[in-house]
């Protein structure tokens, strides 16, 4: 028989095995709201919830009954993650085990429509598996100290990550130069100047492993592009335009780039290499007091923030087809924006305060956190960049003209 959560009214008696439970737990959930630890880790993991629930709907447990009997079982894993060792694997076993035996009803119940008993622990050992991988998610406020990273800074830092725990950080250093120093997974390395004459801050990204392309104004205005492609870094080739901000550059695939700046009248104009050839300029509009920030979380989607005439965020958005009108997130920027994206709709913006502290705010595929002060006295715009899920580095320039460094971490 199939039912629904809602018809669980007036004088409804259940009919079989473990339905007193589910209409028990149904209620107690409905009750109360997630608390931090398990909001991170379902925001995490939904959209491989959403598939596993696909695969129970086969026998007509509807999507509300997943979800409810997913949230027990994400739950109890939370409370019992202190209680096990060992591989991941065993650990999933272990709180499997530990599950089925405290609720026998979830099997009764789900075994009642007619799910067999090797998918359903098919199914719940993957939720607690999921639940497991991102269970050391941290509260959004627990971020290192900031450290410091040396260098004579001149200009904002820009970020780029081509590999996993693989970091790129370039910056304006003496003489109008770029300057580089990068994270090899163990150690930082030296700086090394890469010459150019800017005047801007620089705006990085890397579309490929070993791949790092990265763009700043020059002398004329003009927007300059240097890449280092797996074993040397290019000269710097002129690309045109009249810049009157830094640059910001995303990229949504192999051999594909986004570059967009502020022009003279004030409006965001945007750029692309389409793999074989560079556009030319396009008028996005907008009135930007800021050089944009930008990111991209999938394949033909980019999304672009800068700070407007109120000191407001306002951010656009690309879904593949067209371009989003320019939307209000609030807050009070003291700098441009700074934007990476942790994996698939998840974006993590960043900015200086009106304390010169670093400010944050969040999409978490589903709506915008309210903005956050991470502390910190920055003498720039940060830069920010992910190498890996629930992984985010933010560098800027501290008041002693180095960079400066913090950065959360789920693992």
């Amino acid at each position: 028989m199939a039912y629904s959560p809602h018809h669980y009214t007036g004088m409804y008696r259940p009919t079989h095995p473990g339905e007193q439970e589910f209409l028990q737990y149904y209620y107690y959930v409905s009750s109360r709201q997630p608390n931090d630890q398990l909001r991170i880790v379902w925001n995490e993991i939904k959209d491989d919830l959403k598939k596993l629930a696909d695969g129970l709907q086969e026998f007509n447990v509807n999507r509300g009954i997943s979800r409810y009997l997913f949230r027990l079982a994400v739950e109890f894993t939370i409370s019992n993650k202190a209680k096990i060792q060992g591989s991941l694997s065993q650990r999933t076993n272990q709180v499997y085990e530990r599950f089925t035996s405290q609720n026998v009803w979830v099997s009764h119940f789900l075994r009642a429509y007619g799910v067999p008993q090797q998918k359903i622990e098919q199914v719940f050992k993957q939720v607690i598996r999921l639940a497991l991988e991102n269970v050391e998610v941290v509260p959004e406020k627990n971020w290192s100290d900031w450290e410091s990273l040396g260098g004579f800074l001149t200009s904002g830092p820009t970020a780029s990550s081509w590999g996993r725990n693989r970091i790129d950080v370039f910056s304006r250093g003496r003489g109008q130069q770029m300057y580089h120093i990068y994270w090899n997974g163990s150690r930082w390395s030296d700086w090394e100047s890469l010459g150019g004459k800017l005047t801007s801050s620089p705006a990085a990204v890397s579309w490929g492993p070993n791949r790092i392309d990265v763009f700043v104004r020059g002398e004329d205005q003009a927007l300059y592009h240097k890449w280092w492609d797996g074993s040397s870094w290019s000269d710097w080739e002129n690309l045109g335009g009249q810049l009157t901000s830094s640059p910001a550059v995303a990229s949504w695939g192999e051999n594909r780039l986004d570059v967009f700046a502020r022009g003279s009248n004030r409006r965001l104009y945007h750029k692309y290499w389409n793999g074989s050839r560079w556009s030319g300029w396009e008028d996005l509009g907008g009135t930007l007091t800021s050089a944009p920030a930008a990111i991209s979380w999938g394949k033909n989607r980019i999304d672009v923030f800068a700070r407007g005439q109120n000191r407001h965020l306002y951010h656009k958005w690309w879904d593949g087809s067209s371009w989003s009108d320019w939307e209000n997130l609030g807050g009070s920027l003291t700098s441009s924006p700074a934007a990476t994206s942790q994996g698939q709709n998840r974006i993590d913006v960043f900015a200086k305060g009106d304390q010169n502290e670093l400010i944050y705010k969040y999409w978490d595929g589903d709506s915008w956190s309210e903005w956050d002060k991470l502390q910190g006295s920055l003498t720039s715009e940060p830069a920010a960049v992910s190498w890996g899920r629930n992984r985010i580095d933010v560098f800027a320039r501290g008041q002693n003209q180095q960079l400066i460094h913090t950065w959360k971490s789920g693992s």
